[in-house]
């Protein structure tokens, strides 16, 4: 079912609209209602845009954050730790058993969908709750 409209155009739009339904062949409603669908689409994928140009923007952030941090932690213990001796075997099986440890617990903490940062926003909220007065 189609509704009627009545909507006023100014002189040199009706004379575009005119112009292009005799040159495409189509007729005048036709065209109004290719154009109104078009806008209305834009319009909503405009707002779709924006809601999640908001959310992408926190994940960059967020990733710059990390990215930053780890590349400070990496840089200082490779600056500024003491390398091991090749001899102390105890000391390099201890380094391999941390190192498996924290790939084990990067693991869990993926595959449980709670990581770190999560873990960080729940602290800072207990310390924020605690700070207030009740």
């Amino acid at each position: 079912m189609k509704s009627r409209h009545q909507l006023y155009l100014d002189d040199d739009l009706t004379e575009r609209l005119d112009s292009l339904a005799a040159r495409r062949g189509h007729c005048k409603s036709a065209i109004l209602t290719d154009a109104l669908r078009a806008y209305l689409n834009r319009r909503a994928a405009k707002e779709l845009d924006d809601l999640l140009g908001v959310r992408l923007g926190r994940i960059e952030r967020d990733q710059q954050v990390i990215l930053e941090s780890l590349a400070l932690f990496i840089r200082y213990q490779l600056t500024v730790t003491a390398p091991l001796p090749e001899a102390d075997t105890a000391a390099v099986a201890i380094g391999q058993d941390r190192f498996r440890s924290f790939i084990e617990q990067v693991g869990r903490r993926i595959a449980s969908g709670r990581g770190f940062s999560h873990e960080l926003m729940l602290r800072a909220q207990g310390e924020a709750n605690h700070d207030t007065p009740s």
